[in-house]
């Protein structure tokens, strides 16, 4: 298995993105494309003694900055190690393709330039994968179509159902809808036109659910327009932002509560586990014909290792071929 690596995705490549790709190579059989500066990923991979590994260097000439717009980034830095990484899948010559670069970019240059849309999926959905008490929670659309329509969010169930079952593991994943209430009818109009054509669909779909309900592991697949869960996701994030600095901040109060903090460490290591991104690495772009996982801008060597055998179980599991499949049920054959 093949898999191509952005080597100048993270905020502080190479380090993290090298480090992680040869983590990952040293865990499991694996050729690790690495792509980007061809002296800085050498300079790394002699500093961290990465030896007797399946390990090549494609060489870019040009990256795209996290302050670069799509649309330039797509016409305007062919050089770029994304476009590079994308093109060697393809070619065939890579299996998946991990970044922790620019997502508009890598959504912009894999959809209209390099992979395109799997035949009969209408829009790709962008995806965001969080550990909820111990099970993978999949959301989507994050951000790739602001404005949605009902027969995209029914293809959102789809992909997401499948590669929950087929890559993250779960038997028989739960397909909710995110509303302002759990009873039928609650919501938008595509809320409500979505809700009748998923109960047609193919997928343990388990009705409408609150955001209160997200953390309360009733749902394994979140579905949403890109536009409420892209706000959905930062505000998530930012309110883990919160919770951690306030907490740190009351808990260096004063002597009680510092030694409070003391006799709770462990606690608090078990209590980020349970939503701690690092542990998923990434999230893929589904409905394109190649298997692609962005991790965040700010990701580690170890997100970067488990995005990376993500990539590698979603290639095992052909979840292309999962996908083709599924449509079957929901486009006629002449689309």
């Amino acid at each position: 298995m093949r898999i191509a690596v952005d080597a100048m995705g993270s905020d502080n490549f190479p380090e993290p993105d090298v480090a992680g790709a040869v983590a990952a190579a040293r865990r499991q059989d694996l050729t690790i494309l690495l792509v980007g500066d061809e002296k800085l990923i050498q300079e790394e991979l002699t500093r961290i003694k990465a030896r007797d590994l399946a390990i090549e260097i494609h060489h870019a000439e040009d990256r795209i900055r996290m302050s670069d717009k799509p649309g330039v980034a797509l016409k305007d830095k062919p050089a770029s190690s994304i476009h590079l990484g994308l093109q060697l899948v393809k070619e065939g010559r890579a299996d998946a393709y991990v970044s922790a670069g620019n997502t508009g970019a890598i959504m912009a240059i894999a959809t209209l330039n390099k992979l395109q849309r799997i035949r009969g999926i209408k829009r790709p959905a962008l995806s965001a994968i969080y550990p909820i008490e111990g099970r993978p929670l999949i959301i989507l659309d994050v951000g790739a179509n602001v404005d949605s329509r009902p027969e995209w969010l029914q293809q959102f169930a789809l992909m997401g159902s499948l590669y929950s079952q087929t890559v993250l593991g779960i038997a028989e994943p739960r397909v909710a809808l995110l509303s302002n209430g759990e009873e039928a009818g609650k919501g938008s109009q595509l809320i409500q036109e979505s809700e009748a054509l998923l109960r047609k669909t193919p997928v343990n779909f388990v009705g409408n659910i609150e955001p209160s309900g997200l953390l309360e592991d009733k749902v394994d697949v979140l579905v949403t327009d890109g536009f409420t869960g892209n706000i959905l996701l930062k505000t998530f994030e930012g309110t883990q932002h919160f919770i951690r600095n306030a907490l740190g901040r009351e808990l260096r109060r004063d002597l009680i509560s510092m030694l409070g903090g003391i006799l709770s460490g462990q606690a608090f290591v078990r209590m980020r586990r349970y939503v701690d991104p690092e542990r998923i690495g990434g999230a893929p772009l589904l409905g394109l014909r190649g298997i692609v996982l962005v991790s965040h801008g700010s990701a580690n060597a170890v997100a970067i290792q488990n995005a990376i055998l993500q990539a590698g179980k979603a290639v095992s599991a052909d979840i292309i071929g999962a996908i083709q499949g599924g449509l079957q049920h929901l486009i006629s054959p002449n689309q």
